[in-house]
């Protein structure tokens, strides 16, 4: 590949971020440009594929139609353009550039005592960046914005979901809180109020949806966008929080504030797993994290913490 073969895939690069970012000046800062070379890249883009792609709207920039459909290309060219360039293999120990996880809070708690030294180790020179689970997060993947998702959400086509591992939940409410026994009786659990998770559109899908798929839905009387954040509000309150148990365990066991008792007996155990773009299946970079990612998952559920 000659040098200016590279020099476009290095204005491509650019390209991406400006129509991600939508701002020059953004785009510049993580292109590491300075403002006025990335400016001057935006009009060699714009004189190469004939369009504007980025039309002032205020302080920022809107797409225009061919933008959007450069964008889309992108997000599949791109990277397969960088695995040409960089080769077939990959070597984390000199690896360069962002690694983008997306998960809950429950997730990177969970495995992140696993996963994340064997990533800093592995790969000192990679920046690691943990995002949070939205309702765009998907979209992310598909456009190339993230390499990978950690979700109990089956994705629908083309997306790949693999299981990792699996957790059960548990009810965890305050300590006086009145409810007898070590373990919630469903008729008990749907008569209570609950604080629910909002991990998807104001959902916590697989304890809502089950519910729903019974014909038992229950009584929210708090939404919060973390575990973490249904854990605190609990104490002084009757409500209950649903909790995938290695969670629970790990943060309420020892709060004198807090008690954990068995979810109902129908409940079933969640299964976690990762999701990737099939354009990635071979990307060297992503065939490793994938399998950093499943060997921090075995040390997960057998209990080990050494690498």
């Amino acid at each position: 590949m000659t040098h200016a073969d590279l020099g476009l895939v290095h204005e491509l690069r650019a390209l991406a971020l400006l129509l991600e970012e939508r701002n020059v000046t953004r785009a510049a800062v993580r292109f590491h440009l300075s403002q006025s070379s990335m400016s001057r890249t935006l009009q060699r883009l714009r004189s190469l594929l004939g369009d504007e792609l980025l039309v002032r709207a205020g302080s920022d920039y809107e797409l225009t139609p061919r933008a959007r459909h450069v964008q889309r290309e992108l997000a599949v060219l791109l990277p397969r353009l960088e695995n040409l360039i960089a080769g077939s293999t990959f070597d984390p120990s000199t690896a360069t550039g962002i690694v983008r996880i997306i998960g809950t809070d429950y997730t990177i708690a969970t495995l992140g005592p696993h996963v994340l030294p064997r990533l800093l180790e592995s790969a000192p020179l990679l920046e690691i960046r943990i995002e949070q689970r939205d309702h765009d997060s998907y979209a992310d993947l598909e456009r190339g914005r993230a390499d990978i998702a950690l979700s109990v959400m089956r994705p629908s086509a083309p997306l790949q979901w693999e299981q990792v591992f699996t957790d059960d939940v548990v009810c965890v409410v305050a300590a006086d809180h009145p409810v007898d026994g070590e373990r919630f009786s469903l008729d008990d659990y749907l008569g209570a109020r609950h604080v629910a998770v909002t991990l998807v559109d104001d959902d916590q899908p697989m304890i809502d949806r089950w519910l729903e798929g019974v014909g038992h839905p229950r009584t929210v009387a708090l939404r919060v966008a973390h575990f973490t954040s249904a854990l605190t509000a609990l104490p002084g309150t009757p409500l209950v929080a649903t909790i995938p148990r290695r969670m629970a365990e790990r943060q309420a066991t020892n709060d004198p504030r807090l008690r954990l008792l068995e979810a109902p007996e129908r409940f079933d155990a969640i299964p976690y797993g990762m999701v990737w773009h099939p354009r990635l299946d071979a990307d060297p970079m992503n065939t490793w994290l994938r399998g950093t990612l499943r060997a921090a998952a075995l040390d997960l559920t057998s209990g080990r913490l050494d690498r």
